[in-house]
């Protein structure tokens, strides 16, 4: 959060780059201030390829948002799907000889892990860490704690998801939001931060997964027991579709995405036979040799690349072994899953319950940006809502601890000896 008590939250995706600002209401929500988005360029697959052209678009985005909410702003946390983030696991157990879990014996806890984060970071040349999640500790080897202070034992043990990813992609992010004069607050892959703005409480802790779907890839992550615990890319997505229709029904990518929108269906039906929609060819500029094709053609060219972005998420799930501790329940959002009959079809692949996710712990946002393609963005706020509060409660000193020079001396002799 900013000294104005603002917080702005920057989405960059392949086909449009989204800036939402807030401030904390009194619900402890976020509430949206400014609102800005512009279409997306010089990205592709969420990654940076025209550094310029994408400085351009981030530039117009947050000028938008400035405007609406009348300050500006000069940090932003940013959602992130290039460089492939891929997770891992990893347990740190120390010694707390018998006494009481205090606060003291966590932060000791999470400095092990974080040094044995940096020793991976290092054997993994060209990968970055972005998150380190504690999902959960241990006392003694009895597991399923989630806050063991207050608790006696002799191990005190703490499993952390670590999420990397490609470095190189993550310091082109950072140097084109950079060059529009903003700081980096922080990154946040995006399935985790649409789940934070789609999910309620009781999915979180019984098992879902969050399926985002976007323009150039679909991302995935499990939560389970309040904490994600998964996260994978697909790199398969909306603009994939649309390529497939220019391609298939020659036509430029305009009217491809136009006919996709107000045609298009993940599931045939029988009178997609009888009715026609014109198709205007490439490099013809005469509407009158426009084409007119069954919308059945259409439909057989969108269901098949439906069909395989979802057998890919099942695959990729299954193999990861979290499909079973995510359950039957499944969250689709993204601007690509609100095409008619992707919650069937997406039903049908994966043999789960779905339902289409939208922010709902944001307020302020109107019907037009309250979809499921701004669900990314939502999130990001609520992370760094959280982020802040938790930030708030380290500095915040345990009750009973020494705060001046000679009783923190005493402290940490008595810790150690």
């Amino acid at each position: 959060m900013s000294k104005s008590g603002l917080t702005a939250a920057l989405d960059v995706g392949s086909t449009k780059v989204c800036c939402f600002i807030a401030r904390e209401g009194s619900d402890r929500l976020p509430s949206i201030v400014g609102i800005g988005q512009q279409a997306s360029r010089g990205v592709k697959n969420c990654a940076i390829v025209g550094m310029e052209a994408a400085e351009s678009s981030v530039l117009n985005a947050v000028h938008a948002a400035e405007e609406m909410a009348g300050t500006t702003i000069d940090r932003v946390i940013v959602n992130l799907s290039a460089g492939y983030p891929a997770s891992s696991a990893l347990g740190v157990e120390v010694s707390i000889d018998g006494h009481e879990v205090r606060d003291i014996d966590l932060r000791r806890a999470l400095q092990q892990g974080h040094q044995k984060e940096q020793q991976l970071a290092q054997d993994e040349q060209g990968r970055q860490m972005i998150h380190s999640i504690p999902t959960g500790y241990s006392i003694d080897g009895n597991r399923g704690i989630r806050d063991p202070r207050g608790m006696f034992g002799e191990l005190l043990g703490v499993d952390m998801h670590l999420i990397t990813a490609a470095s190189g992609a993550v310091r082109n992010l950072t140097s084109c939001v950079q060059r529009c004069h903003l700081d980096v607050a922080g990154f946040v892959v995006s399935p985790y931060a649409s789940g934070l703005s789609c999910l309620v409480e009781d999915e979180m802790d019984l098992g879902v997964t969050v399926i985002d779907m976007g323009g150039g890839s679909t991302t995935i992550a499990v939560f389970y027991d309040g904490n994600v615990i998964f996260t994978d890319v697909i790199p398969v997505g909306g603009s994939h579709v649309t390529n497939d229709v220019a391609r298939g029904l020659s036509t430029p990518l305009a009217h491809a995405e136009r006919m996709k929108t107000l045609y298009g269906h993940a599931l045939a039906a029988s009178a997609d036979e009888r009715e026609m929609i014109d198709v205007p060819q490439v490099g013809e500029d005469d509407n009158d040799s426009a084409h007119q094709v069954p919308r059945s053609l259409l439909v057989g060219i969108v269901q098949p690349r439906l069909e395989e972005t979802f057998e890919l998420v099942r695959s990729r799930l299954e193999a990861s072994g979290f499909h079973k501790i995510a359950g039957r329940r499944v969250v689709l959002t993204g601007g690509a899953s609100q095409m008619p009959g992707v919650r069937e079809l997406g039903s049908l692949v994966l043999d789960k319950q779905l339902r289409i996710g939208r922010p709902i712990h944001v307020t302020g946002l109107a019907d037009s940006t309250g979809g499921p393609a701004y669900s990314t963005c939502a999130g990001l706020l609520n992370y760094a809502l959280a982020a802040d509060m938790a930030a708030a409660e380290e500095l915040r000193p345990e009750v009973g601890e020494p705060t001046g020079l000679f009783g923190r001396f005493g402290h940490w002799f008595r810790e150690h000896f």
